[in-house]
């Protein structure tokens, strides 16, 4: 499972090259945009080609997926420790959209009583994008769950991510930072078709 994250800014081109990801296989492309609000989050969606709506997952404005005909949402650490577990509960139970969640700490990953479709583990390896986010080397062979790793993944390393026990592997300066952007994503495909 490769999971593609939004740049936190806008980059040239950016959703014509999103419509290539889609175009060449991206099934979860996780929208992370703090900088916009609820509209711009709207306007960001519209722009995408509407068949490849069901694919994308934001992580601000849940209330998105009563706009738009999305994969899911997405609760980042600390929103997921300051939500109710009444709320997160209701969005658990409907079964037609994924709700995933973000860690830092193994522990409490594995201790985590919510049964989230997928969650991200980082940092794996130290980030591309993020400047003094150092890699832990986290080994999840032990965790029983579906755990998406992230933190300086690129077509050249995915299969160290699944030596450490990842069922996938999310990816945000790998392929935005890429000159490459589409060939390296149907390069990371083939590790989990």
């Amino acid at each position: 499972m490769i999971v593609v994250i939004a740049p936190e800014e806008d980059i040239r081109d950016e959703i014509i090259i999103l419509n290539q990801l889609f175009e060449a296989g991206l099934e979860y492309y996780h929208l992370r945009k703090p900088m916009k609000n609820f509209k711009e989050h709207g306007d960001y969606i519209q722009q995408i080609n509407t068949r490849f709506h069901n694919r994308i997952v934001v992580h601000y404005h849940h209330e998105l997926i009563d706009e738009f005909d999305l994969k899911g949402i997405h609760f980042q650490e600390q929103k997921r420790r300051d939500t109710s577990s009444r709320t997160i509960d209701t969005f658990l139970k409907n079964k037609q959209i994924s709700v995933s969640s973000s860690f830092h700490d193994p522990k409490e990953l594995s201790e985590c009583t919510y049964e989230f479709n997928y969650q991200f583990l980082s940092p794996v390896f130290t980030s591309i994008s993020k400047e003094n986010y150092k890699g832990q080397g986290f080994d999840v062979n032990d965790i029983p769950k579906r755990i998406i790793g992230m933190g300086g993944a690129t077509k050249d390393n995915i299969n160290d991510f699944i030596r450490l026990g990842f069922q996938g592997v999310g990816v945000l300066g790998g392929i935005w930072n890429s000159k490459t952007p589409v060939d390296d994503l149907k390069q990371m495909l083939n590790y989990f078709n």
